[in-house]
């Protein structure tokens, strides 16, 4: 029998070289299988001027086509920028020269005296300490130039940041407002939104609420399910908080959940309403570069992550129904790190949980 003898030393860059193909093949075949789950957007909108934040949409119930897209160029001199449906920048409805616009909000059917209705955008105007509030679809200011919030705590915890709109059964509208650093107790206002006699909007305070669990993280993203009369909030390295939305059912924290599955923030909310009784919460797994999806009814609990093209999305929007040929369905908008926004149809989004 004839012995080999076999020196490995002139075998290791050999096994070495077949090693590393190996990986490199896998780290390809991971990194492609990555890029085919990430679903791309119908279209998105050019960068605006400073950083994209935060949208919110206007339906034209009347002719849907031409609905709008608001988002927020968040920066001192930013401003509130408006889109059509193609994603185009409508100059002439914008508004610029904001100091610091953060988070929007749309609502529509507002009743604000005995006699009058109206759809309103109310936006955070965190460096100055308030909040503006628009008419649409004219975009005209209505707000005698800005409601100051949060009024009664020190300079420093007056910046605010995130805002939902709730309207009630009768269509009375108020501002659901948190801001950039708070304490662990009453981070959140609640402003009652009417006319005073020179058809300008006034805010009257209702309420003080939500706990924050501090540290690292702050409150930015608010939701407000007006069926359902509730309202969650991102307590970003913490949980979604659920509340009431009546501050007469009282300030108590009905439950949190979203305490896992998360790699750092949560940040925007939107609703997906499928019917009265059902639907889903979507929540952004910021750092993730994905999103939860929560089952609308309590428990809430987790259905599915959507692994969509945006980049460490802060706000998202979303409106289920016709709006045009592009968006037959509905359409979900969201920000994007490179300061744009994402329009996606909802046909898109047929990961959706059965």
């Amino acid at each position: 029998m004839i012995k080999l003898k076999i020196n490995w030393l002139y075998l290791l860059p050999l096994s070495f070289f077949f090693t590393a193909c190996g990986e490199e093949t896998a780290s390809n075949k991971n990194e492609a299988t990555s890029e085919v789950e990430k679903i791309v957007p119908i279209l998105k909108t050019a960068p605006v001027a400073h950083d994209s934040d935060d949208p919110a949409i206007w339906v034209n119930y009347d002719e849907p086509e031409a609905s709008l897209i608001l988002g927020t160029d968040k920066e001192v001199g930013g401003g509130l920028m408006v889109f059509n449906l193609k994603g185009d920048l409508l100059d002439s409805l914008s508004v610029t020269g904001l100091f610091y616009p953060n988070n929007v909000d749309v609502q529509q059917g507002v009743r604000l005296s005995d006699s009058l209705t109206m759809d309103i955008a109310v936006v955070t105007e965190r460096e100055k300490n308030r909040i503006r509030i628009f008419s649409l679809p004219d975009m005209k200011a209505i707000d005698q130039g800005g409601i100051p919030v949060f009024v009664k705590v020190c300079l420093h915890d007056r910046r605010p940041m995130g805002v939902s709109l709730y309207k009630d059964q009768k269509g009375n509208c108020s501002a659901i407002v948190s801001r950039k650093e708070g304490p662990t107790k009453d981070y959140l206002e609640q402003w009652a939104l009417n006319f005073d006699s020179t058809q300008q909007i006034q805010a009257t305070l209702l309420r003080s609420f939500g706990e924050f669990s501090g540290g690292e993280g702050e409150i930015e993203a608010i939701l407000v399910d007006d069926e359902y009369g509730f309202v969650y909030y991102s307590d970003e390295a913490y949980g979604v908080r659920k509340y009431h939305a009546d501050p007469e059912k009282g300030n108590t924290e009905i439950l949190t959940f979203g305490k896992e599955g998360f790699a750092e923030d949560r940040e925007g909310i939107a609703l997906w309403p499928l019917s009265d009784t059902s639907g889903w919460i979507i929540v952004s797994n910021q750092q993730d570069l994905s999103f939860n999806v929560y089952n609308r009814n309590e428990p809430h609990e987790m259905i599915t992550n959507w692994k969509l093209s945006t980049v460490e999305t802060d706000g998202c929007d979303l409106y289920q129904g016709y709006l045009n040929s592009t968006f037959p369905e509905g359409v979900f908008v969201a920000m994007s790190e490179d300061s744009t926004f994402h329009f996606y149809d909802l046909k898109q989004l047929n990961t959706k949980p059965q």
